[in-house]
């Protein structure tokens, strides 16, 4: 796999949660695979150690920005509408891996599935799902036409 440290070099690093996890980002073609280096400030669970819950989410999260940013261009910007976190198995202190596919893009709104693994891929720690929708600035200007309303048909 090919170590492009992030998607598009500033990207990852414009988002400050992303520089404070000290994500980093792999790209091979037009599959992004997120690395976050284990790190003592992520614990959340000192006993086991294990990394903490919205350490894990946030991750999924934004390994799924990423991925989207991949397969539409550095230029699109995408919020969060929901996600969904399936916490499987304790996410242990050490180096977390995330993938994340789109199912489903249209011009305004993607669903997206994102997995995290540590030793095995075949072993998935947790498993996000998430909507995300095209910053409505640049929806509108992508937009082909009128915005129909009602039976009447009138525009806005």
């Amino acid at each position: 796999m090919n170590d492009a440290g992030s998607p598009h070099p500033a990207l990852l690093e414009t988002w400050p949660y992303a520089h404070f996890l000290g994500m980093r980002a792999q790209i091979d073609g037009t599959e992004l695979t997120g690395v976050l280096p284990f790190s003592q400030h992520l614990i959340g669970n000192p006993i086991l150690p294990a990394l903490h819950g919205g350490v894990v989410a946030a991750f999924l999260e934004l390994t799924a920005l990423a991925q989207l940013s991949v397969r539409a261009g550095p230029t699109s910007s995408w919020r969060t509408v929901d996600t969904t976190v399936d916490y499987l198995r304790p996410a242990r202190a050490v180096d977390s891996y995330a993938r994340a596919e789109v199912l489903r893009m249209g011009r305004r709104v993607a669903s997206i599935r994102a997995i995290l693994w540590q030793s095995n891929p075949a072993h998935p720690v947790a498993a996000m799902r998430g909507n995300f929708v095209l910053n409505p600035a640049q929806s509108l200007s992508r937009f082909d036409g009128p915005i129909k309303t009602g039976s009447t048909g009138s525009s806005l």
